[in-house]
């Protein structure tokens, strides 16, 4: 409605031929660029296209956080501290040594001759994580290992190691075997996936 008020008043004043006054020229720019006020008493209206997928449903109560399990002395809950960040040691200059880690899966006649398993050749129907690490002049008496669930800390005199694994791990269930003949640590560990119940039925 103002709108078309604004263009009639426009269409009068250009039908009387004033192209150059002031007057006709302030109206093309009201017509053009309306002011902030009328843009705000336009949006008044019912705000429909403001409602998103989080509206649906009941209004959520913001419940403020319990305090009461938490020591207020301590700066971080143990829950935001990344496991094995206190092995990250920046100002400890020993050389990491060379690594890899591989997948094992055991495999029985049924997987072999028949496929009645339905195990794949991918990392998901692996059972078993093995890290293989070269630790050259290094007698097995001078390692240090301590594997947690999702982090593996490796000292020797001259190596250093912290290696978060790709995948949980049973970390009271692994085996080290230190091989001789290569002056390598063979680690094998458990993993614990939270779908290996689907992929080991």
């Amino acid at each position: 409605l103002e709108y078309n008020y604004k263009l009639s008043n426009l269409n009068m004043e250009l039908s009387l031929g004033e192209f150059t006054s002031a007057g006709s020229l302030d109206a093309l720019c009201s017509l053009l660029n309306p002011s902030v006020e009328e843009d705000e008493g336009d949006c008044r209206g019912p705000l429909a296209a403001c409602v998103g997928p989080g509206d649906i449903g009941p209004a959520r109560s913001h419940e403020p956080v319990s305090e009461m399990g938490r020591d207020r002395r301590n700066i971080w809950d143990e829950s935001e501290v990344t496991e094995g960040a206190e092995f990250e040691d920046t100002l400890d200059l020993r050389e990491q040594p060379e690594y890899e880690i591989l997948f094992k899966q055991q495999v029985g006649t049924e997987d072999m001759f028949l496929g009645m398993s339905g195990k794949d050749t991918s990392t998901a129907c692996c059972e078993q994580m093995v890290i293989r690490i070269q630790l050259p002049e290094i007698k097995a008496s001078e390692v240090s290992l301590d594997v947690k669930k999702t982090f593996l800390n490796l000292r020797t005199p001259k190596h250093k190691l912290a290696l978060h694994l790709p995948y949980p791990v049973d970390s009271d269930n692994g085996k080290a075997k230190f091989v001789s003949d290569t002056e390598s640590l063979e680690v094998t560990l458990t993993m614990t996936r939270e779908l290996d119940f689907i992929n080991f039925r």
